[in-house]
């Protein structure tokens, strides 16, 4: 006997009801889940975005040796203002590469000249790096105000910084200028 619902303009047996019910059950079913092309598309921006983070990230090398190269510029610039202060001569000497690797306690580098109250690092933070001053075995740091212009350069593994002092300012990485190459 066939009954109609209200509303309806589809005259259905119950049991044809039923299965109308039961087919849309299952296509309603199948369009819940994603399909292996959108997943592969959601798969490839994640990869995409992992990507661009890694490279964003900076170097491990690299930011201990900027690190190294702050602490150093900061640790000179206190040295020459004590070597102005005290008025006597100071100099910065770096355990040079080709030295035998140093004993345990040994300095990597030290400030000759300043007062034995005056207490100053003498390690690196990380025992991998060197020192190398351009065009002499020293740098001077006092006690005159004016001092001739100096470059060092720190390497920690095949990473390089070169710090530049025009003997006005303290030491800092070389500025680039306008038309100058990266």
């Amino acid at each position: 006997m066939p009954i109609s619902g209200t509303g309806s303009n589809c005259i259905l047996t119950a049991r044809q009801r039923a299965l109308c019910r039961f087919c849309r059950l299952r296509r309603q079913r199948r369009q819940r889940g994603f399909t292996l092309v959108e997943l592969l598309i959601v798969l490839a921006i994640v990869a995409l975005a992992v990507g661009l983070v890694t490279l964003s990230l900076p170097d491990g090398d690299e930011g201990r040796l900027e690190e190294e190269g702050a602490r150093l510029s900061a640790l000179l610039d206190m040295a020459r203002a004590e070597a102005r202060v005290v008025g006597v001569p100071v100099r910065w000497l770096p355990r040079t590469a080709d030295q035998a690797a140093p004993a345990a306690g040994a300095p990597d580098f030290q400030f000759v000249g300043l007062p034995t109250t005056t207490a100053m690092p003498t390690r690196w933070l990380d025992p991998r790096t060197t020192a190398s001053i351009q065009g002499s075995t020293s740098l001077v740091l006092g006690p005159e105000a004016i001092l001739p212009a100096q470059r060092l350069v720190l390497r920690l593994g095949d990473k390089r910084l070169e710090l530049v002092s025009d003997g006005l300012g303290p030491f800092a990485p070389p500025r680039l200028s306008a038309g100058a190459p990266p």
